[in-house]
């Protein structure tokens, strides 16, 4: 089935922060929460006029038991400062469901590696995973325990959850990665979904091909149009031959086969 995308002015339900930087903002946008799947992002105008011209791209991170849309950012510019800004009532212009979302695979033993603000595109995945019967082992790591995201949202669901901080103030101390391959092995897991920064994601695909693991990975570019027209947000991929080619982020990511990203590029 097709998924469409379509622009709205979404109402503010609610707006949080729930650090210095990190806002999680709740929009009634029914059509979008209905047709969004996991990995999809929505385009957002930070302004009520054009300026900044360029809208910001957020991952859908949760879709809400009444169907909200829920977005966590961080504010960090202009555009998502004026965002973090809105309060409920207010009525945002938003573009969505855009791109292409993680694979749902059902009935089996999966692995989802979260780094930092990777868990972003992630809780929504972990939520659909368990509705299709999956063993969910979900790994999220942060540079130190007040940055682990989302925390009490993991564990109020049926989640495996294994913890990674950098200075071991929570969990493991290592990176998020260097703790799932403490637990991988071949035949650990059916399938394997990650984001975060790049070096931990080039590290997770690295694992995962070594036994064989399909995996999943959502990328990060900066986007200008959102729909693949302007070719601003390229990222390199090889096929099965080892073919190198550029693909837009945006409308044919922004998840990918971690095997096929160039990761060297």
């Amino acid at each position: 089935m097709k998924l469409l995308t379509e622009i709205l002015e979404a109402v503010v339900l609610a707006s949080s922060q729930i650090r210095p930087d990190i806002y999680l903002l709740s929009l009634e946008a029914p059509t979008i929460s209905r047709d969004a799947r996991p990995g999809q992002f929505v385009h957002i105008r930070c302004s009520h006029t054009y300026d900044p011209l360029l809208r910001r791209p957020l991952s859908i991170h949760d879709i809400g038991s009444k169907g909200e849309l829920v977005l966590l950012f961080q504010a960090k510019g202009r555009g998502t400062a004026w965002l973090a800004g809105q309060q409920a009532g207010n009525r945002i212009n938003v573009l969505g469901p855009v791109g292409q979302g993680f694979s749902i695979v059902a009935n089996k033993k999966v692995a989802i590696v979260a780094g930092g603000l990777g868990v972003v595109p992630l809780l929504f995945l972990a939520r659909k995973l368990l509705e299709s019967d999956n063993e969910v082992n979900f790994f999220l790591g942060a540079q130190d325990c007040d940055k682990l995201l989302r925390l009490e949202a993991l564990r109020r669901m049926e989640v495996n959850l294994f913890l990674a901080t950098d200075d071991g103030s929570a969990g493991f101390k290592g990176t998020v990665t260097d703790l799932w391959k403490k637990h991988l092995r071949p035949g650990a897991f059916d399938w394997a979904y990650a984001c975060g920064p790049q070096a931990e994601m080039a590290e997770f695909a690295r694992l995962a091909e070594r036994v064989a693991l399909p995996a999943e990975v959502s990328l990060e570019e900066r986007m200008a149009c959102g729909i693949g027209l302007c070719r601003g947000c390229v990222t390199a991929v090889c096929d099965a031959s080892g073919h190198k080619k550029y693909e837009n982020v945006c409308s044919c990511g922004p998840v990918f086969n971690a095997a096929a990203v160039c990761w060297e590029d």
